[in-house]
């Protein structure tokens, strides 16, 4: 008979450990079984999958964009019934920023003024106008479609034509973004800027400056005070569109009171807790976030939604 487990996550990242192990805890509090895939059993696992001898109800993969290894224990995992909390199509779909962009809209979501490029690869010289700079206003945003990680390629604080044509060579296969720089408006000394994280139907709304990169949690009062319901409006739009299960998104609030989408999907979502890292996720966020996940799947697998032991 086949090792079963009801979850099972490949990770890579050291500073993953503290969640890992809150996420862990939390399965086995609600009598699951958690099954842990990082570089020193990536080859036995994708074997025994393969094999049918070790079986996963669902898997969440943090890993499988890193090395050959977890993406290939990822694609056998994928030819099993098992659930995977951010599908590989639904990723591919959802990290495609000028995708997002466009779709959002069709949604009614609100988003900066942006101008998609065309890869640099495709056309050299940039489509281009004195009166499409003028609407984006200086300083802009650059950044590419696909390609996430370090900040090569984009530029927060773009001011010319120049900026963009170099910027685009970066990535040459890559679709760039020129995008309006939204000015939050400021909400009792803080900046109306928030990440919302979004877990299988769970939203929780964290305020986050982009500049420093600090969250802090919303109060009750704080919630009602600025009206930041849309907050949880918009991100469970978003997962209609991205169909991804657990993710997060970046939110402004302006100064004429729209909220406006300003960073549209991250897959991968930093989980280090703030009481080890200043600049981590609230611990609170972190532990509802496992909390959320242990829940699902108890119920989940209750009800017959996920593959089961055989």
């Amino acid at each position: 008979m086949a090792d079963f487990f009801h979850l099972a996550v490949a990770w890579d990242w050291e500073l993953d450990r503290e969640f890992i192990s809150l996420l862990e805890s939390q399965i086995h509090a609600h009598r699951l079984l958690f099954y842990s895939i990082s570089q020193h059993n990536t080859h036995e696992t994708a074997r025994r999958v393969q094999r049918g001898d070790l079986v996963f109800g669902t898997f969440l993969d943090r890993a499988g964009d890193i090395d050959d290894h977890f993406t290939h224990v990822s694609r056998i995992i994928r030819k099993t019934p098992t659930h995977f909390v951010n599908p590989p199509d639904a990723v591919y779909h959802a990290t495609d920023k000028a995708t997002m962009h466009l779709e959002f809209l069709t949604k009614g979501i609100e988003v900066p003024f942006t101008l998609i490029i065309t890869p640099y690869n495709k056309r050299k010289e940039v489509e281009l106008t004195l009166s499409d700079l003028a609407r984006l206003r200086r300083p802009f945003i650059i950044k590419p479609a696909n390609t996430t990680g370090g900040g090569i390629g984009g530029i927060l604080g773009a001011e010319s034509l120049k900026d963009v044509t170099e910027s685009r060579q970066h990535h040459k296969n890559d679709k760039y973004l020129l995008q309006e720089k939204i000015r939050p408006e400021m909400l009792n000394g803080r900046k109306g800027w928030f990440r919302v994280f979004y877990v299988y139907g769970l939203t929780i709304p964290c305020w986050w400056d982009d500049d420093t990169h600090l969250y802090a949690m919303i109060s009750r009062e704080e919630h009602e005070a600025f009206g930041l319901r849309p907050l949880t409006t918009i991100v469970k739009k978003i997962r209609e569109v991205c169909r991804l299960d657990f993710f997060s998104t970046e939110i402004a609030v302006t100064r004429d009171n729209r909220f406006v989408v300003v960073d549209y999907v991250n897959d991968i979502c930093d989980m280090r807790l703030q009481s080890q890292h200043y600049d981590g996720v609230p611990d609170q966020v972190v532990m509802d976030i496992c909390r959320r996940f242990a829940r699902y799947l108890k119920n989940a697998q209750g009800e017959g939604m996920l593959p089961a032991k055989a």
